[in-house]
């Protein structure tokens, strides 16, 4: 049986190397327009902020270390065309030659390109996407001649970018669309606290601005934000991407709101085509709505699973929590699960939990402030976390994420057993304290509910008893009640 692949990232290279792990016998040929394979992306802010020594440390494999497995890497090659009636794709090398080959498996791992905000003057010398090793290349030798630099996008990318570029000493300025930063992960009040975290480094923010223009003859030399004109010798767009899925669409293969739509198996609706990483929707575990999972450990788990799979394993990718985490300058912040916002939009009432607590013993030195969001449903089950500290955030997350999964609810956290010592965490975790917090609303509603069942009881009895009461809009009428006094949160 022959495999092909199209693309070389984590899903991709995933997906062969585990294939080669439960079949030897397989061929197996990968196809990527890139001349490195196998590297972290997400590291690339860390090279540029010289934590990593080189762009060479953050990769992991060359191609000739999978040749040795039996598996082919073709870099810098780009797949043309998809011939799905007699099984071939048509590609084309570095040197512009076209040649076709056979498959009998095709898994389509195309990933996202850099979504391009159509800004005037985005072409210009000094204009960097953050996608490749060869972007981050281009950056740090720019950055090395530059003193101000604008960064177009409040998401991960940008504030790591920024942080490592306002700590080599250029003055950094951060535009975001949205009324705050990171609004895909974290709610206002929490990107509050590191965006006041970020500011005065020399990092200035400008949320809920647009960049208008890029200014400049040749090469950049301002640029016009909200009608104001700023200097900047660079501009880094770290808008995000967005699922590149042509070849897909070039063979039938069924899109869904966002993306290519698979099953939990990785199959699309073409017959014998699978798609995995970037370029494909999933399902979100708390709302079970459709969404996108642009994430290296998706990215993983997918091609584990069509991996095993397509060599008679019965596993299945299930629907996501999206949990994130990220390093910027000396803070750690992380999430899980949907935002209050999120909830709001669909229509779920919640409480909400919002501590100040610390990553260790509070006596104990180096003891940090650690600051914790929880959110639950009305019956105590946990649909959201978010943290922001300088340690253990990573840690915490992923309980958090394993809690979730299980559908726990606060009572059950609350009562769960967590490690401790002194140096390393606090004699009531952190969790428990934020998850006792949820609870604690939770019954103060559940008591206020029971008290108004018994005087509405009281008040039934009497002559009118054999009359049918209609309590549908006193329902309504007590649950706005709680609204109004904070018990629920929607």
């Amino acid at each position: 049986m022959n495999i092909v692949v199209i693309g070389g990232g984590a899903s991709g290279l995933t997906t062969a190397s585990n294939i080669r792990k439960y079949n030897k016998d397989v061929q197996i040929i990968v196809f990527t327009t890139q001349k490195n394979v196998a590297y972290s992306p997400c590291a690339i802010p860390y090279v540029i902020g010289g934590h990593i020594d080189s762009f060479d440390d953050i990769i992991m494999h060359k191609p000739e270390e999978y040749m040795s497995k039996d598996i082919r890497i073709m870099t810098e090659s780009r797949v043309t065309e998809i011939d799905h009636d007699n099984t071939e794709i048509t590609y084309e090398d570095k040197d512009g030659n076209k040649q076709n080959i056979k498959y009998d498996k095709l898994v389509i791992a195309t990933g996202g390109k850099p979504l391009m905000p159509p800004i005037p003057g985005k072409d210009l010398e000094g204009v960097f996407k953050v996608r490749t090793i060869e972007d981050g290349e281009e950056i740090l030798a720019y950055s090395e001649k530059s003193k101000n630099v604008v960064l177009v996008g409040g998401g991960a990318i940008g504030l790591e970018l920024g942080s490592e570029l306002a700590h080599k000493g250029l003055n950094v300025t951060i535009a975001e669309m949205m009324p705050q930063l990171f609004p895909r992960s974290f709610d206002k009040e929490m990107s509050d606290k590191f965006q006041e975290h970020l500011q005065g480094k020399n990092i200035k923010i400008l949320t809920g601005s647009a960049v208008e223009s890029i200014n400049g003859e040749t090469k950049v030399e301002s640029v016009t934000i909200d009608g104001e004109v700023q200097p900047a010798d660079m501009v880094i767009l770290s808008t995000g991407v967005r699922p590149q899925t042509e070849l897909a669409e070039s063979i039938g293969c069924e899109l869904g709101k966002f993306a290519i739509k698979v099953n939990s198996h990785m199959e699309t609706s073409v017959e014998n085509v699978y798609a995995v990483g970037d370029c494909v929707e999933v399902i979100d575990a708390i709302t079970g709505q459709i969404t996108l999972s642009p994430l290296g450990t998706t990215a993983v788990r997918q091609g584990i699973i069509l991996a095993k799979h397509l060599t008679g394993h019965e596993i299945e990718f299930k629907p996501v929590l999206n949990s994130t985490v990220s390093q910027i300058g000396i803070m750690e912040m992380g999430a899980v699960g949907i935002t209050q916002q999120s909830a709001q939009k669909e229509g779920i009432d919640v409480v909400v939990s919002n501590i100040d607590t610390l990553s260790r013993a509070r006596y104990y030195p180096g003891s940090k402030p650690l600051h914790i969001k929880l959110i639950s449903k009305l019956d105590g089950t946990i649909i959201g976390c978010q943290m922001f500290g300088q340690e253990a955030v990573a840690e915490r997350v992923d309980t958090m994420t394993a809690i979730m999964s299980q559908k726990l609810k606060c009572d059950e956290v609350v009562s769960m057993e967590f490690s401790y010592a002194p140096p390393v965490s606090m004699v009531i975790d952190p969790i428990a304290q934020a998850a006792a917090n949820c609870l604690e609303q939770i019954e103060a509603i559940e008591s206020e509910i029971n008290s108004s069942c018994c005087e509405v009881k009281e008040e039934s009895t009497g002559a009118e008893e054999d009359k049918p009461v209609d309590d549908t809009s006193e329902n309504l009428s007590f649950t706005e009640s709680l609204r109004a006094q904070g018990l629920i949160q929607k």
